[in-house]
Parts: C-alpha cells; sequence; structure tokens
C-alpha cells in the first residue's frame, strides 16, 4: 500500500527559513524579469520585422504574439514612455538605440538558452517554447556556465 505523506526521515518541512533579507532579494529579482520580459519580447520582435520587412506594424505584431490591437496599442505606448521605440498613429513602430540594445541582449540570452537545452537533448520546438520564459530569468553567470556546458556538450 502507497502513502501519500512524505518519509519520516525527510527533510521538507523541518528545514529552517533562510533570511527574510535574501528570500526577499530573490523575489525582487524574479519581479524585475516580470517587468521586463513583455518588453523584452516586443522589442525582439519589432527588430526581427524591421530585420524582415524594413517595418514593424501593430496588426503583425498582434497576430504574431497572438494578443489584440488594443494590447499591442498599449503595450507600444509603455515602450515609447520607457524610452524603447519610436511609433506614430498609423505609422510604423522603430526601436530606439536603448530598445536596439534590449532587443540584441534578449536574442543572445535565447539562443544560448536554446543552444544549451537542444545540446542536453531537448527537442527543437520543445526547446524554443521553453527559452521564451527561461531566458528572462538567468543571470549572466548562468548565461555564460549554460554556453560553457554547450560548447563542451556540442564537441
Amino acid at each position: 500500500m502507497t502513502s501519500n505523506s512524505a518519509p519520516e526521515n525527510s527533510d521538507l518541512g523541518n528545514s529552517e527559513l533562510e533570511d527574510a533579507g535574501q528570500q526577499a532579494a530573490k523575489f525582487e529579482r524574479v519581479r524585475e524579469a516580470h517587468k521586463t520580459e513583455v518588453a523584452e519580447d516586443y522589442v525582439e520582435l519589432i527588430d526581427d520585422l524591421i530585420n524582415a520587412n524594413g517595418e514593424a506594424r501593430v496588426v503583425e505584431l498582434a497576430e504574431r504574439m497572438g494578443v489584440s490591437h488594443a494590447t499591442v496599442n498599449k503595450i507600444i505606448a509603455r515602450l515609447q514612455r520607457e524610452g524603447l521605440v519610436i511609433s506614430k498613429p498609423y505609422r510604423s513602430i522603430f526601436l530606439t538605440e536603448e530598445g536596439r540594445q534590449m532587443a540584441l541582449a534578449a536574442r543572445r540570452r535565447h539562443e544560448i538558452v536554446v543552444r544549451f537545452l537542444k545540446a542536453a537533448g531537448v527537442s527543437d520546438a520543445t526547446a524554443e517554447i521553453d527559452a521564451e520564459g527561461i531566458e528572462h530569468h538567468v543571470s549572466e553567470e548562468t548565461l555564460d556556465c549554460l554556453s560553457s556546458l554547450t560548447l563542451k556538450i556540442e564537441k
């Protein structure tokens, strides 16, 4: 008969809580990642569209993000306030230099995570999907380690 409770010698529930300040710092880092992930995804897609088509338009952003035009307009307005894009009503959307740099950094993180996941044996499709979440939450230290490990695995 199988029991649903944890084994008696398990450390689950018996460990002491970590320092509140350290724990708060971890949660703060996650909150910051959540704040920037939408901006990073949008500037990366805008950069991709500009490179492919010479422009990025709300209609295409909405289609590719799977959201409404109103949602895209709201996010573009936010990105303008943050100095990442330039846009005028009924016109194309362009990246500022700061937006372009954010797009390049996001693309770099995405590529590192995808390469690592594929090298670890994850299918191409799953690696692309999983990287979309992971890329926003890894530190530079972790990215450097993933990149180094990928080079070793790929040899």
